[in-house]
């Protein structure tokens, strides 16, 4: 395939010409060249979006509907061909890129139809004879700027709210993995009127930032690292863009006293270091009660030993390679840095020496810890578990809270007052009782304190890419003293 940006229902290459490699991870080799775009090209599709969005925003949410289900059926007919690419280009397993594709067609029919009963409210009226409607608007052309660890998963987190409100979208891929996008796109094209999706490959400063500041886009919804949602944010201020920022997360996992060990070692397992820990909802900090922590920390050694690194197409593997030599060499000086702190590698910590040039990291686990490691306090976003003990209940919540982090958190234990205690008094977006990285298409998932602004999934989603408008009608028709 040769890959292009996608403009206005046609595909272009960028205006200056140049190109950038992506890499497969696994084995290193340049899998394709994509536009390295710039100003210019971002320029032209929110030009092209902005042109589409006339028509767009006049349909009705239901036409909009059976176009967003089509594009869900196309979706899942060609699963496994855009599957390949997701882990040629990220690393992931071919299993859990295909459940990439399914989350966009669910995300895809989900708001197609969500969108239809979310038109607006009566609210109470102020006088007798008078009502006041409340009315939601479609905003314009959406700047959605989407992270390489689950390229197509998170474009639909973003992409079908903003469609189905009536808002034409101008995409910017990672720079890592911009083909997942491109490839999605190649198939659903003949679906959707010319310019409601553009997508701009190219780097952040070139590309993006010409993208977050650009007059004609009232709205940018991003997910990715706080440093860059934060500049995001200073950007957008300028011109008091609306934003919405998923960003980075340092989730803890509660261990208590009476929790099936066994069971918690194996979610703490998968919720550590899935998708090799490139997760933002990734278990990052373990905290167990002291009187079982030698119990836990048997069984979660075991577990990371049983996890199995490889090809992302061969069945048996459980991770792939990290995304980049970048990620790898990350996640290398994190965990030297945790050793010069004083923490003890108990599994892991290594670079697997048989699995030949891909970006591979064992799963690792950690002990001796204290709270103010950096391994503790910054988000890690590798398959690295540091686990420390509590006295208690309480002294969980305060290590949980400690942090400029609140995206997630998991608590495993059989006492449900307990459990719900720590789901009212620890600052997350969401909390998970007996169970890691759990989501709902219907429920807000989003971050409190630096781990991000706004909200993604369920109705919430919606109001991030529209507004409130109040329309007042007195129909007494009377004459009235307006001086009183």
């Amino acid at each position: 395939m040769n890959y292009k940006n996608y403009i206005n229902g046609s595909w272009h290459d960028a205006k200056s010409g140049k190109k950038f490699s992506v890499e497969n991870p696994f084995n290193q080799e340049i899998i394709a060249e994509v536009p390295d775009s710039n100003f210019d090209d971002i320029n032209l599709a929110v030009s092209s979006a902005k042109n589409a969005y006339l028509d767009w925003c006049l349909m009705t949410a239901g036409e909009r509907r059976d176009l967003m289900r089509e594009l869900a059926n196309k979706s899942r007919e060609n699963a496994k061909d855009l599957a390949k690419t997701i882990s040629m280009e990220m690393g992931k397993p071919f299993a859990e890129s295909l459940d990439e594709i399914d989350t966009v067609a669910d995300f895809l029919e989900y708001y197609g139809e969500l969108a239809r009963d979310e038109v607006g409210r009566i609210v109470a009226p102020v006088d007798s004879k008078t009502m006041s409607l409340v009315r939601y608007e479609s905003t314009g052309v959406i700047g959605c700027i989407i992270p390489w660890n689950y390229p197509l998963a998170l474009m639909g987190w973003k992409l079908a709210p903003a469609l189905a409100a009536g808002n034409t979208v101008v995409i910017k891929p990672s720079e890592i993995t911009p083909l997942s996008v491109l490839h999605w796109c190649s198939l659903i094209e003949s679906i959707l009127p010319p310019g409601v999706i553009n997508v701009v490959t190219g780097y952040g400063q070139s590309a993006g930032e010409p993208l977050v500041t650009h007059l004609d886009v009232p709205v940018i919804t991003f997910t990715g690292s706080v440093v860059t949602g934060k500049k995001i944010a200073r950007l957008a201020a300028d011109n008091l863009k609306k934003v919405s920022l998923e960003l980075g997360g340092k989730d803890p996992m509660i261990i208590c006293d009476d929790a099936d060990i066994e069971i918690a070692a194996q979610g703490a397992s998968w919720g550590g270091f899935v998708n090799a820990g490139q997760v933002c909802t990734s278990i990052e900090r373990i905290y167990v009660f002291e009187n079982v922590i030698n119990k836990f920390t048997e069984a979660i050694i075991e577990e990371a030993k049983k996890v199995v690194l490889g090809d992302p197409f061969a069945k048996d593997t459980d991770i792939g390679p990290m995304v980049s030599k970048a990620q790898q060499e990350n996640t290398v000086k994190k965990v030297e840095q945790a050793v010069r702190d004083g923490a003890r590698i108990l599994t892991g910590g290594n670079i697997p020496k048989n699995l030949g040039n891909g970006y591979f990291y064992q799963p690792t686990v950690l002990d001796n810890i204290r709270s103010d490691m950096e391994i503790v306090t910054e988000e890690a976003f590798s398959p690295v578990l540091p686990i420390q003990k509590v006295s208690s209940i309480q002294d969980a919540i305060i290590q949980s809270n400690d942090s400029i982090y609140g995206l997630g958190c998991s608590i495993f234990t059989k006492d449900i007052d307990r459990a719900l205690t720590a789901a009212d008094d620890i600052k997350s977006g969401t909390i998970c009782i007996n169970s890691p990285l759990m989501e709902n298409i219907a429920a807000p998932f989003g971050g409190m304190k630096q781990s991000g602004i706004g909200r993604e999934h369920g109705k919430e989603a919606l109001d991030e890419f529209r507004e409130a408008k109040h329309i007042f009608i007195d129909y007494k028709q009377e004459a009235k003293d307006w001086w009183f």
